[in-house]
């Protein structure tokens, strides 16, 4: 007699820097996103696979839902976003903390269409102070947006989420698993590879980090149990070149050595990791172009 299986989508939405990464990476016991506190790190969507017994769960990462949509890059990944609400079996929207602004009440006008149970997630409560305010909290949510379930978390203290994955398995649907047992993303290693170099970015430059910054894998082979890789970093403009290779070169070289760390751990194997920036004006307001490096709105 075979065993049921349990298999799922969860999307994982919010606006902007409210910890959507990091708590799927610690929902999957792994480091799958990209993380820092810069907002609207995450670019892509992107599944993380996690497979216990019987159950599959299928968790889609997805950019901030914000309301500017001035440039092409905004409103691509705002659309990335709203077709995966459409198309999952359960949703988790993050908040942050007490905070309820209009990108919050815009992401909360988007769920309402969903037809899929919202668990509405109150993230970073280890940075609350006063813990009697949460239950009063929940109480206001419970007036902005109809959720089956309330729960307060901290994805980075890892408080609650246990709690979070059980309540979610109960409305995972009876299917048969779609992915191997094993498999943990549905992206590439060369993706994952682009995804670190861009972490390493965004965490190094901080404030001064131009949102105009993209990489694009130019090379990806294994040679005698090397892994060779080489990186483009583009940018729109001279000035943004010059702040991440920094004084001397020193900026990029530590970029480069973060990453390669990283993309080593990733992949098990030596990797020889070669950077360089290149400007492409206007890249990031231009849905051709921003096709050709992979963004897009399914």
């Amino acid at each position: 007699m075979s065993v049921e299986q349990f298999c799922g989508y969860v999307a994982i939405v919010g606006r902007p820097n409210v910890g959507k990464s990091t708590l799927l990476n610690h929902l999957l016991g792994q480091k799958l996103c990209i993380t820092s506190r810069k907002p609207q790190t995450t670019r892509h969507t992107l599944l993380g696979i996690k497979t216990e017994e019987n159950y599959q769960t299928i968790y889609v990462d997805t950019p901030g839902i914000h309301t500017n949509q001035d440039r092409a890059i905004n409103r691509v990944m705002n659309r990335s976003a709203s077709s995966v609400i459409a198309d999952v079996d359960i949703v988790v929207f993050v908040l942050d903390r007490f905070e309820w602004s209009e990108a919050d009440e815009y992401v909360a006008r988007q769920l309402s269409q969903s037809p899929a149970p919202v668990i509405v997630v109150i993230n970073k409560v280890d940075m609350i102070e006063d813990k009697d305010a949460i239950l009063p909290h929940m109480e206001f949510l419970r007036g902005k947006i109809e959720a089956a379930e309330y729960i307060p978390i901290s994805a980075l203290r890892q408080t609650n989420i246990d709690v979070l994955e059980k309540k979610i398995n109960t409305y995972i649907p009876e299917n048969t698993h779609v992915f191997p047992d094993d498999q943990i993303t549905d992206r590439s290693e060369r993706f994952l590879a682009a995804e670190i170099v861009r972490e390493k970015i965004t965490r190094q430059l901080g404030a001064e980090l131009p949102y105009q910054v993209t990489v694009e894998i130019e090379e990806f082979r294994v040679e005698k149990k090397i892994t060779h890789i080489s990186a483009l970093i583009l940018v729109e403009r001279d000035g943004q070149k010059k702040i991440i290779i920094g004084t001397k070169g020193e900026r990029i070289k530590k970029i480069g050595q973060q990453a390669r760390a990283d993309m080593e751990s990733l992949l098990d194997s030596k990797v020889m990791l070669k950077t360089w920036v290149k400007v492409r004006s206007g890249w990031s307001d231009d849905e051709r172009a921003l096709r050709s490096l992979g963004y897009t709105d399914e």
